[in-house]
């Protein structure tokens, strides 16, 4: 491994640039990195895109007070460093001598595999698994009119050095798969769509049981959409199922518990720990420790241990998610939530794993207990406002509940409201807690990280539906 980080630099060397490019402040690391990544699209009964890519390079931070400066280049050579050493320089001035924040913890904990998913599998052996994919879901039902078939994989190496000597590397595989199908029935054509996912080789995505279950899963959603109505507008009680609707949760509630929004009091919960923030019952947990999940790291990209982090606990604020300035600023512990894309960024405070915990309630008894609402299914896109915690989601597969009972699906749903104010509406958890399927990606200042979702059946009362009747 040494011989790919360091093709063109010592280690030794290395350690000693990062002691001299952060004397005199407060934190910072050379964060080192190779990754490559592939991925292929299959549509229309043929291969329409295939890519490779591999990226090698570094970043170089420093941090002093609220200060960072922040430099990287795609060449990890002792010239680079010194001239991103130079440019970091700057946070220095009027910031010389500070004393340096204290490490993170070291740990030799291991949540996924080192083995590279893309050079496992020769590459007509996937373009094979596509067009398997592809001709059995064609041939599931007549009135299946497209499918696409999306698969990609990706594997970094990671070093971080810290000026007080500690190394830390994590080795990070990534695969994905997605089934998407147009279904078409007297002139009418609707889509559904289904992956799955994680930190993972590509045996399990060419598990025949799995593949199979996306393919039925994206064309019950297509055949439930051919058969949807109009969605009801106005305020009403709506269900949430377990798993994937968790990204409610996520945008809704979980951006505003990232310590540099809290930090800055630009979140609708700052200064509110210890105060009641949602429903007794209410538990939300990040937690990066999920052995071979999506959103899972062995450390995060400080080199700081993932944890699982309680952030609500029975509807009471116990806590933000963490990485190391916000937290040193704030006076708590880092908790293992600094991300960053990829070595061209600065990390920041993100998601890993978060979901809501399961409650003691059947969720049948859940849906009975609504005369008239929405139960929501499966979102697609959403908008949300940290500052005001206000947002909106469209629902990709949703029904009317009419007398306790799932009536018809219903097209053109959204979800309107306000995060905050959504969490203190929740009547009802289900004791169906679920995970997502490993295909959730979170955007944030302008960088992109793979995370998970999930939480049980929800009801929660009088949330505005947006729809067309």
């Amino acid at each position: 491994m040494d011989s790919l980080l360091y093709a063109e630099l010592d280690p030794h060397t290395a350690e000693r640039l990062t002691q001299q490019a952060l004397d005199g402040l407060e934190d910072g690391e050379l964060f080192l990195q190779i990754a490559t990544s592939e991925s292929f699209a299959f549509d229309d009964g043929r291969l329409k895109s295939a890519s490779f890519d591999q990226s090698r390079g570094f970043g170089l931070r420093g941090v002093a007070g609220e200060v960072s400066a922040y430099a990287h280049a795609n060449e990890i050579s002792e010239a680079a460093i010194r001239r991103a050493a130079e440019t970091i320089a700057v946070v220095k001035a009027g910031h010389g001598g500070a004393a340096p924040a204290p490490g993170p913890r070291g740990t030799n904990r291991k949540l996924y595999t080192d083995a590279d998913p893309l050079s496992a599998v020769p590459f007509a052996q996937k373009v094979a698994l596509l067009q398997t994919i592809d001709a059995a879901a064609r041939a599931r039902d007549p009135r299946v009119a497209q499918v696409s078939v999306s698969l990609a994989a990706s594997w970094s190496l990671v070093e971080i050095i810290r000026a007080d000597g500690l190394k830390v590397r994590d080795i990070r595989p990534l695969v994905r798969v997605n089934v998407g199908i147009v279904a078409e029935k007297d002139g009418r054509r609707e889509s559904g769509s289904w992956g799955f996912g994680g930190r993972i080789l590509y045996d399990r995505l060419f598990e025949e049981a799995q593949w199979n279950r996306a393919i039925d899963l994206a064309l019950g959603q297509a055949l439930t959409n051919l058969d949807s109505v109009p969605a009801p507008a106005g305020e009403m009680p709506v269900v949430l199922g377990p798993g994937w609707p968790g990204i409610l949760l996520h945008e809704a509630v979980g951006h505003g518990l990232e310590g540099d929004f809290n930090r800055k009091g630009t979140s609708a919960f700052s200064g509110r720990v210890g105060q009641r923030v949602a429903s007794p019952g209410v538990t939300v947990i990040d937690d990066g420790t999920l052995p071979d999940r999506r959103g899972s790291l062995s450390v995060d990209d400080e080199g700081t241990p993932s944890e699982r982090t309680v952030l609500i606990e029975d509807g009471y604020l116990r806590g933000y998610m963490q990485d190391r300035m916000n937290a040193r600023l704030m006076g708590v512990a880092a908790t293992g939530n600094g991300r960053r894309e990829s070595f061209r960024h600065p990390p920041m405070p993100r998601m890993t794993n978060s979901f809501m915990t399961g409650g003691q309630e059947d969720p049948g008894e859940i849906l009975r207990s609504v005369k008239q609402g929405i139960y929501a299914k499966s979102f697609g896109g959403g908008q949300v406002d940290i500052v005001s915690g206000k947002f909106v989601f469209s629902c990709t597969e949703a029904y009317r509940i009419e007398d306790g009972r799932l009536g018809a699906p219903v097209k053109g749903a959204t979800l309107i409201g306000n995060g905050p104010d959504v969490m203190k509406r929740i009547v009802a958890i289900g004791n169906d807690m679920a995970l997502d399927e490993g295909i959730g990606t979170c955007g944030k200042g302008g960088q992109s990280v793979p995370v998970g979702v999930g939480q049980p059946t929800l009801r929660i009362e009088g949330l505005t539906v947006g729809g067309t009747a």
